[in-house]
Order: C-alpha cells, then structure tokens, then sequence
C-alpha cells in the first residue's frame, strides 16, 4: 500500500489565524489520500513530534505534502525548526541523504544529486491573504511576474535536494478578505485528482 505524509504547519495566532482553514484542508487531502488507498501518516507541527519518527515517516512515504499558512511569505517559523531537525537528522542517519551529489573524485557531478528520495513526490498546499492576481502577472509589483513555485522555491528545494519530484502547488488565496472555503476545498479535490 502507497503511504502518504501529511505536515500540518499551521501555529496559532490569536485573533489572526486559529488554524481552521489549514485543518479542513489538511482532512480533505487525507479524504482524498484515503480514498485512493493511500495510508495517510499525520504531523501537527504545533502539537509536537518525535524527530526520528518524523525522518522515518518521510523514508516510508511516497507522496508527501505540506499544508501551510503563509506568514510574511514564507512558512510560520515552526516549520523550519522542523526541517532543520528532521533533514539533518536524515543526513546524519543517511536515510533522507548521503551527501550533497559531489565528491572528491568526482566534483564535477552534480550538486544536489547525494538524496535517497528519488520516487517520492512533494507538494505544497498553502493558505494565505495573497489574491491570485498576484502571480504570474509581470505588473505585479511584489511578486513581478511569479508562480506561487517560484516564491516558494527555497522551500521546495529541500525535497529536491533530497530528490523527490516537486509537484505544482496548491493555494486558497485572499483568505482573510474574500475567503472560498468551498471553492477552494473543490479545488484541492482538482488539484489532487490532477497530480496523483
């Protein structure tokens, strides 16, 4: 049986973000796993993990996928504690990594080629206040043209480093001032239904 891992990083913020929206979303991509005879691994960052389960949950998932807020675009600070605990714990234990790719015989190979992850697939699903005019408009001033994989590439470069493939994101836009719970919870199932 396939073995998904599900990363709920939500942290709370009284007033600001309680965490529902992340929540709903995270059930219906562990629905939408299940249903496709997937067995669905959990972590709730906030409510704490053991690190070495957390390496071990990643070496027996093939399809892995984030469910964040976006804080200040990026990710709430609670998950990079997390991937800097649970990568190099990877990397010491040489289960998620071995090296970079080089080595002294051969500097030449390339860089980000030393991950034991190869097979495995990692996608980001996102909630934040951005509005989906934002991105991949040149005129934009902020993002000048970006995709949401564009913004988040030092995220996703992690996973590829370590050589899973990096599936197209998925974002619920302008959350806080026009929010589609519905519309977006239909267009997760699409998102799903597409890349898996």
């Amino acid at each position: 049986m396939k073995k998904a891992l599900i990363i709920n990083a939500h942290q709370f913020y009284q007033g600001i973000s309680t965490g529902k929206l992340n929540q709903t979303m995270a059930g219906i991509i562990t629905q939408e796993m299940e249903n496709r005879d997937y067995e669905v691994m959990q972590t709730s960052i906030e409510a704490g993990y053991d690190i070495d389960a957390e390496v071990q949950k990643h070496v027996r998932a093939d399809f892995i996928i984030l469910q964040s807020p976006v804080y200040w675009f990026g990710m709430p600070w609670i998950y990079k504690k997390y991937v800097d605990e649970v990568f190099t714990a990877g990397l010491v234990q040489q289960s998620l990594l071995a090296d970079d790719g080089r080595t002294r015989q051969d500097p030449g190979k390339q860089y980000g080629t030393g991950g034991k992850m190869q097979g495995k697939k990692y996608m980001l699903s996102l909630t934040w206040n951005a509005p989906e005019e934002a991105f991949g408009d040149a005129g934009q001033v902020l993002f000048q043209g970006k995709s949401v994989d564009d913004v988040f590439v030092s995220n996703t470069a992690n996973y590829k480093f370590c050589g899973a493939e990096i599936l197209p994101a998925f974002s619920c836009h302008d959350v806080m001032k026009q929010a589609d719970v519905e519309g977006d919870i239909a267009r997760l199932r699409e998102h799903l239904e597409a890349v898996i």
